[in-house]
C-alpha cells in the first residue's frame, strides 16, 4: 500500500504537481490503481459503467495541419482525398438513428475551403431532421480554422454554430496541453492556450465539452502532468468538461513513427487523471486504442465509462488500431467485470440499463 493517500477537493487538499510527478513515476502500479478505484467508487457508488451510442462521421480527410502523428490526413490534390456530400453524411446519421444512436461526432480535417456556411446549413438540416439527436462534433482546432476560414471571430463563430444545432464539443485535438510538445509533433495546430480559449468560450455559451490526452508520443512525464493539471484549472475558471478521455499514440502509418505506450503506461495514466481530476465526474476508458481486455482492466483503475460503440472510426483505424465492439460484446465485458451496463447521453443521462 502507498505511504499516502493524495486527498480530493471534497476533503480540502487538492493534489499538487509534485505528488503526481512522483505518483506517475514512483508508485506502484497496483496501489496507483487502488487509489484511483476509491475515488471512482465514492463518485460513482452505484456501480454502473456507461456508454453512448454514436458513430463518428469524418466529412473530410483534407487537412493543412498536416500533424506528424496522424495517418487519416491527406493534401487537396491527393487522389483519395475528400470532402463527403450532404446525401453522404445524412445517411451515415440515419443507419445511426435507426441502430438507436443518441450522439452524433462529426469530425474531420482543417479544411481550408470550408466557411462557416457550409456547417451551418448542414447542422440546420441535421436539427431539423434528427430533432433529438445530439450533436457532439468539431475540434477547437477546426473550430478556430472555420473562424480563420470565414473571417469572423471566435466568438461569433461559436455562436452561429451553436444556433445552427452544434450542441456540444469534444476535445480532441489537445493531444498534449504543452506547447513544446504540441510544436514538435503538430506544429501548424493551435497551442494550448488557443484550444483552452475555445473550450472555455464554448461553456460560456452553456455548451457541454470534453477533455482529451493523446500520450506516447515525444512527451515527458511532466508533460503528462502539466496536461492534466491544466484540465483541471480550466474546468474550475468555468468549464464544462463533461468527461475526460485519455488515449495513446498510434504509430502505425505515421510520419512520426516510433512506438506506443505500453498497456501498463497507459494504466498508470488513467489512475492519475482520476485521481488529479477531482472537479471532472467521468473518466472514459479508449477501448479504441487499447482493445477490450485493456478497457476492462481500465474498470478498476478509475474509468467508469467506456465512452461511444462507433458504429464507425476512421482516423485511428488509419494507423492501423482496429478494435470493433458491438454494443452488446460492450455490455457483456462491463457485466462479467461485475458491473451494471447502462446506455447514456452525451451528457450522461441513463437512457436505460440493462439487466445483470
Amino acid at each position: 500500500m502507498p505511504s499516502r493517500v493524495p486527498k480530493i477537493s471534497a476533503t480540502g487538499q487538492r493534489i499538487t504537481r509534485e505528488e503526481a510527478l512522483r505518483l506517475l513515476t514512483e508508485e506502484d502500479l497496483l496501489a496507483l490503481g487502488m487509489m484511483a478505484d476509491r475515488i471512482r467508487r465514492d463518485l460513482h457508488p452505484e456501480n454502473l459503467v456507461t456508454f453512448v451510442v454514436d458513430r463518428n462521421v469524418n466529412y473530410t480527410n483534407i487537412c493543412e495541419s498536416k500533424c506528424a502523428f496522424c495517418a487519416f490526413y491527406r493534401d487537396k490534390d491527393s487522389a483519395d482525398a475528400y470532402v463527403l456530400s450532404r446525401g453522404e453524411i445524412i445517411s451515415k446519421i440515419s443507419e445511426l438513428v435507426e441502430q438507436g444512436g443518441t450522439q452524433l461526432l462529426m469530425q474531420g480535417g482543417l479544411n481550408p475551403d470550408l466557411e462557416i456556411g457550409f456547417f451551418e446549413d448542414l447542422f440546420r438540416e441535421i436539427k431539423e431532421r434528427f430533432p433529438t439527436l445530439q450533436n457532439h462534433s468539431l475540434s477547437p482546432a477546426e473550430v478556430v480554422c472555420i473562424s480563420r476560414n470565414s473571417a469572423l471571430s471566435l466568438d461569433e463563430t461559436l455562436r452561429r454554430l451553436k444556433n445552427a444545432g452544434l450542441d456540444s464539443i469534444p476535445g480532441g485535438g489537445a493531444e498534449i496541453l504543452v506547447d513544446e510538445v504540441r510544436g514538435s509533433i503538430s506544429p501548424n495546430k493551435i497551442g494550448w492556450r488557443q484550444w483552452a480559449e475555445v473550450m472555455l468560450k464554448a461553456a460560456g455559451l452553456g455548451m457541454p465539452t470534453t477533455a482529451t490526452m493523446m500520450f506516447g508520443s515525444r512527451e515527458r512525464q511532466e508533460d503528462i502532468v502539466e496536461h492534466l493539471f491544466r484540465v483541471r484549472e480550466l474546468q474550475d475558471q468555468g468549464g464544462s468538461f463533461t468527461a475526460f478521455i485519455p488515449w495513446t499514440y498510434q504509430p502505425g502509418n505515421t510520419e512520426l513513427g516510433g512506438t506506443t505506450a505500453s498497456g501498463v503506461e497507459y494504466l498508470r495514466v488513467l489512475s492519475l487523471a482520476r485521481i488529479v481530476l477531482d472537479n471532472i465526474h467521468n473518466v472514459q476508458a479508449s477501448w479504441v486504442t487499447q482493445g477490450a481486455k485493456m478497457a476492462q482492466a481500465a474498470l478498476f483503475f478509475g474509468a467508469n465509462d467506456l465512452g461511444g460503440t462507433m458504429l464507425e472510426e476512421n482516423v485511428v483505424a488509419a494507423a492501423g488500431c482496429s478494435f470493433r465492439m458491438s454494443q452488446e460484446e460492450m455490455i457483456a465485458l462491463i457485466r462479467t467485470a461485475g458491473f451494471r451496463a447502462a446506455q447514456r447521453t452525451t451528457t450522461y443521462r441513463i437512457v436505460r440499463e440493462f439487466p445483470h
